[in-house]
């Protein structure tokens, strides 16, 4: 038997929950890949040395880390002097780039100074020591 209508008659609203937990999910797991993104880190464990000033910095866009040994690495890849130039030029390219220098308490300071004459040889002024905050 068919159902007949009146006019003045509404079907009531369905509410349907499998979409919404659908898009929350969704949401959930690419606000997690963007977080995890955002977090600097050049991918080799480091002892930075401590500084009682040292103050926090903006988000860089590029992470340096130098070893004990002098070798730099950039995105858990191992650079010579030449890639690194040639990675910092190609990130560069016109606009501002902040370079942070991860150098362990070991490093000398001759091994920071070449990576920081590297960055300023491809133009960037944006150069900063990373130092965790020594609690004396």
């Amino acid at each position: 038997m068919a159902k007949r209508y009146h006019y003045m008659e509404t079907e009531r609203a369905r509410i349907e929950i499998i979409p919404m937990i659908d898009i929350m999910m969704f949401l959930l797991v690419f606000f997690i890949m963007v977080t995890l993104k955002m977090i600097p880190g050049s991918g080799v464990q480091l002892h930075l040395p401590g500084s009682s000033t040292a103050e926090k910095l903006p988000p860089s866009q590029v992470v340096v880390g130098v070893e004990s040994n002098g070798s730099m690495m950039v995105e858990k890849r191992q650079m010579n002097p030449a890639q690194l130039a040639e990675y910092l030029r190609s990130m560069k390219q016109g606009r501002e780039l902040q370079v942070i220098i991860a150098g362990d308490k070991t490093v000398s300071l001759q091994n920071l100074l070449s990576v920081m004459d590297i960055a300023r040889a491809q133009g960037i002024s944006g150069v900063g020591i990373a130092t965790q905050e020594d609690k004396r």
